[in-house]
């Protein structure tokens, strides 16, 4: 164990990175040495950033949790506190049933960890609110949190509360931080990118909050995650095409096609309309690469609705998808509503048969990549391989550019290059620098 040192480890989505950035950031400025997500945990304080989402996620948490009171009860590490979505959500029970850990804060509450430790909270300490922990070269930005929707399946809004958009002033500050910190690429994230500006302004501002972060000097790709089909604010396909630093990418989370299965899930928009609206944004965004996330198993979901799902995403042809089975979720409408009727395993079955569709088409759309040239950011150098992405990838969710370092001369990582593809296949693609 080494006295002052704090290991943080954060489990979940890149809106928990955030949060666990800003606590770093305090730490650090109390005097500690902070480590991330390390190989070797022996600090004398221990912060678990857990994640509630599903019942996978939950239960990774909560083994994780088990690790360190296990570690804690060797000596290995000091305290372990606990934070989070996972606590938000099961605070009591985690007590209960895991009374080793020296607290727990929820997600929202986490500046009491400080406080209970007896250190000061600073604000703005050390010249910034964060401490980044992704390359330098890239950075999330949260623009809001919670998240106004109703959808049968998600326990979200339960953790998170109603959708809060950050005054939009506070947003071009950081990102300009962020920027002069050395940062050229911003994920801008939150449940519900397309409710921006509604609760605080009483109208849709994310268009106008997308022209002031592109003019931010110095930024060379913006970034968008987490939009939702229903009530589309349509006006921001504009800026995004006539914004060079705006990149051609869109995560939009559609979760299902049917008819009966969207209503089910209760997401406020029809089949028609999700394949109209597809369609427009491709017609107005040339090149626009669609990613999204489907769910099989959801209650009273047929083979018919499945079938019209795999159809949907050969139509459709996104360029990137992911997928997970249903989970029912305590304290969600589906699990008040619904029985959980669709066995694991039918679950499964339709996931792989769902991914191994996608599988095909993103094989197809790479080898159509081969010979082009795309404006490609290094990322990290490994042992054979610079390893990099196009703007029509996010970081750890995407795909990469792998270029030899036999045929290319030395790139240095956070910089731009032009890369020619050279070879493909489903999941990467290979390149050299242009001549």
């Amino acid at each position: 164990m080494r006295k002052n040192q704090v290991d943080v480890i954060t489990l979940g989505c890149s809106k928990n990175l955030v949060d666990s950035e800003q606590l770093i950031r305090q730490f650090l400025a109390n005097g500690y040495v902070v480590h991330h997500n390390s190989g070797a945990v022996n600090g004398e304080i221990v912060v678990l950033n857990t994640c509630g989402f599903i019942g996978d996620a939950q239960e990774e948490s909560i083994n994780m949790i088990l690790k360190m009171v296990e570690a804690k009860k060797m000596g290995r590490i000091g305290q372990v506190y606990v934070m989070g979505c996972l606590t938000e959500r099961f605070m009591d029970e985690l007590r209960a049933e895991i009374p080793e850990v020296d607290g727990y804060y929820g997600k929202f509450n986490w500046k009491n960890l400080l406080k209970d430790l007896g250190k000061a909270y600073h604000n703005d300490p050390l010249g910034g609110n964060r401490s980044i922990t992704t390359p330098a070269h890239y950075a999330y930005m949260k623009i809001s949190e919670g998240c106004n929707r109703s959808c049968s399946y998600c326990a979200i809004p339960i953790i998170t509360g109603k959708h809060k958009s950050r005054p939009m002033e506070e947003l071009i500050a950081e990102a300009e931080a962020l920027v002069a910190s050395g940062v050229k690429e911003i994920q801008l994230i939150a449940q519900d990118l397309t409710f921006y500006g509604l609760d605080i302004y009483k109208q849709n501002r994310l268009a106008e909050l997308l022209q002031r972060l592109s003019d931010v000097q110095g930024l060379e790709w913006l970034r968008l995650h987490y939009a939702y089909p229903a009530d589309f604010p349509r006006e921001i396909l504009a800026v995004m095409r006539e914004r060079e630093n705006i990149c051609s990418y869109l995560d939009i989370a559609l979760q299902h096609i049917s008819d009966p299965m969207l209503r089910a899930m209760r997401r406020r928009v029809t089949k028609a309309e999700t394949y109209e609206l597809l369609r427009y944004m491709r017609q107005e965004v040339p090149g626009l690469h669609l990613r999204t996330t489907l769910m099989t198993g959801h209650p009273g979901e047929t083979d018919q609705d499945f079938e019209e799902l795999l159809q949907f995403v050969r139509d459709i042809r996104f360029d990137r998808l992911g997928a997970f089975v249903y989970s029912h979720e305590a304290g969600t409408y589906a699990h008040h509503a619904y029985a959980d009727d669709i066995p694991l395993e039918i679950k499964q079955e339709r996931m792989d048969r769902l991914m191994s569709t996608q599988e095909a088409i993103a094989t197809e759309l790479n080898a159509a990549k081969v010979g082009k040239t795309f404006k490609t950011i290094i990322d990290r150098s490994e042992e054979e391989f610079f390893i990099g992405r196009t703007e029509y990838d996010s970081p750890e969710v995407d795909q990469e550019v792998l270029i030899s370092k036999l045929d290319t001369p030395q790139l240095e990582v956070g910089q731009f290059y032009p890369i020619e593809i050279t070879s493909s296949d489903t999941f990467d693609l290979y390149g050299r620098l242009a001549q």
